[in-house]
């Protein structure tokens, strides 16, 4: 009996879970995203884009320095912004990985804002990046969760700022 009433409970809390989330609001073609949703937007397609190896396509959401990326691929044209970012996902080590999810972190201004983010691994567990660099190990110095600044443009447009 008792197995029996820890089911029910279990399959009661199960429900209560389900009554008690929120469902989620599809915009009809008439709604008009708000700025930081449109920023939300800009990030997971950047980060999608660069997933998905369309790295012509995530350029154009990407608006951060390419310093880095320049200095480690000199013999890619500094304006090759695709190639840099081929090679920063391919070549130079950087984690171009599937975006697990998002939310809203700080709202800096009405034209910036920072989102966190958390990845997954290809096997679908979450990425997380521990101590670096002969660190000591310790579970305060491993996290999941990033942050990346995205900011309106010049021509209204939003574009990530940086590249983690």
């Amino acid at each position: 009996m008792k197995v029996f009433s820890r089911y029910l409970l279990i399959i009661t809390l199960v429900f209560s879970l389900f009554a008690c989330t929120a469902k989620e609001n599809i915009p009809s073609s008439t709604t008009i995203a708000n700025d930081d949703q449109l920023a939300l937007n800009a990030l997971v397609d950047f980060l999608e884009s660069l997933h998905a190896g369309k790295y012509d396509e995530a350029a154009q959401f990407y608006g951060g320095t390419y310093e880095i990326m320049i200095n480690h691929n000199p013999d890619i044209a500094p304006q090759d912004h695709a190639a840099l970012l081929r090679n920063a996902c391919t070549i130079n080590g950087a984690q171009c990985l599937q975006v697990r999810s998002t939310g809203l972190e700080e709202k800096i201004s009405d034209t910036e804002f920072t989102f966190k983010v958390e990845f997954q691994n290809a096997d679908g567990s979450l990425f997380v990046i521990g101590s670096c660099c002969g660190e000591e190990e310790t579970e305060a110095l491993y996290h999941s969760i990033f942050s990346f600044r995205v900011s309106k443009n010049a021509e209204g447009n939003f574009q990530v700022m940086d590249m983690v």
